[in-house]
């Protein structure tokens, strides 16, 4: 029997599998949703703000001042049309800085919250590499809709090992350092310390990161299409010849 006029077989390559759907597409960086590298320089003026004011005015003053920066700064990024989120960065930790030292009293204590934050972000980071679930590679898969078995391959784990113990390395540097100093009372090299490990270090780990999840893309994404296209041509049944 001819094969109706007009009719074709599939192409292989022009449908999908059955029951098969693509991983959603990845969602933006978490550091561009919090305004990119810009972000955080701007959390870095209402601590300079407040130093210098400390030296010339009461501690009270000087968290009014950094306030009054945090909240114009936020306004100044709203108005050039930054999400909410990013814009709203350097003055939520300034807010709740400025309310540990209304608790205690002390200028040192405006750095508190970034110590401790530090010092948990390096357990984080640090112990999910002790587990075996480095979390850049945690964050890469969601990104990618958790789609990749992407710890059976060991060169992706273990250039996520490396991102991962990177990110540490700046965590756990910055507790220490800053614990340091804030135990000595050192107020001044306390927003130094901010100042000089703050987006410096986190663009270098930044780049590792980038780095890693570039590698990881390269291995499980990129090398996708040519395997589901040979999956497609094996689940296609036999082809029916032209006459019977």
């Amino acid at each position: 029997m001819s094969r109706p006029e007009g009719r074709h077989d599939p192409s292989p390559t022009s449908g999908r599998s059955p029951g098969r759907t693509p991983p959603p597409a990845p969602r933006p960086p978490l550091i561009e949703s919090l305004g990119g590298t810009a972000g955080f320089v701007y959390s870095t003026v209402p601590v300079v703000v407040f130093v210098i004011a400390l030296a010339l005015l009461s501690t009270k003053a000087a968290v009014i001042a950094a306030v009054a920066t945090g909240a114009v700064l936020t306004v100044a990024r709203l108005v050039r049309g930054e999400r909410l989120l990013a814009a709203s960065g350097s003055l939520s930790g300034v807010l709740v800085a400025a309310g540990i030292v209304a608790l205690t009293g002390s200028a040192k204590d405006f750095f508190l919250l970034g110590i401790w934050v530090a010092f948990a972000g390096f357990l984080a980071t640090f112990g999910s590499v002790l587990v075996r679930r480095p979390l850049t590679g945690v964050a890469w898969n969601l990104l990618h809709g958790g789609a990749y078995a992407w710890r059976e391959d060991r060169q992706v784990l273990r250039a996520h090992d490396i991102a991962t113990l990177a990110a540490a390395l700046v965590l756990g540097s910055r507790f220490v350092v800053k614990q340091w100093l804030y135990v000595h009372d050192a107020t001044g090299w306390l927003a130094f310390a901010k100042i000089v490990m703050g987006t410096p270090l986190t663009v270098v780990a930044a780049l590792v990161v980038a780095w890693a999840f570039r590698r990881t893309s390269k291995r499980l994404v990129d090398s996708q299409p040519a395997e589901a296209i040979a999956r497609q041509e094996a689940e296609l049944p036999p082809h029916q010849g032209a006459s019977r």
